[in-house]
């Protein structure tokens, strides 16, 4: 019977070594792959340092870019104001000259007798003078 305590103990003590064994090659693989994750997470973080940089100067570039916009848009806004101020103008002239044309058709209709009556002497001055020159 002592002999059997002894092959348990054996037994149990090679079953501890397999066992420290495996876990020891675990702990290893584990530590193994934990420091591949720290050199991932080292280089990602490098590389988010260099995103953050881009980024902050992407969004400065990008407001300079937004005020020179604001700028010139503002500039702009005085000459479409002067180009209204133009086609006022030019409406109001347009409404000038329709007036002065009414004014004058009206004048004329108004007139219409003297007018042929004066071109009726207009002609016989130059039929006169003609003939004078002759």
């Amino acid at each position: 019977m002592e002999y059997l305590l002894a092959i348990a103990a054996f037994i149990a003590a090679v079953a501890f070594a397999v066992l420290v064994a495996y876990v020891a090659v675990t702990l290893v693989a584990a530590r193994r792959t934990l420091n591949n994750v720290a050199d991932t997470l080292e280089g990602m973080e490098k590389q988010m340092q260099g995103l953050t940089k881009e980024t902050t100067e992407l969004l400065n570039k990008t407001n300079r870019l937004a005020e020179d916009v604001n700028q010139k848009s503002s500039k702009l806004n005085g000459l479409f104001d002067g180009v209204k101020g133009i086609g006022e103008t030019v409406k109001d002239f347009n409404q000038s000259l329709r007036q002065v044309s009414t004014s004058i058709s009206h004048s004329a209709s108004q007139n219409q007798d003297k007018a042929s009556q004066a071109v009726k002497w207009g002609s016989a001055m130059m039929d006169l003078w003609k003939k004078n020159k002759k």
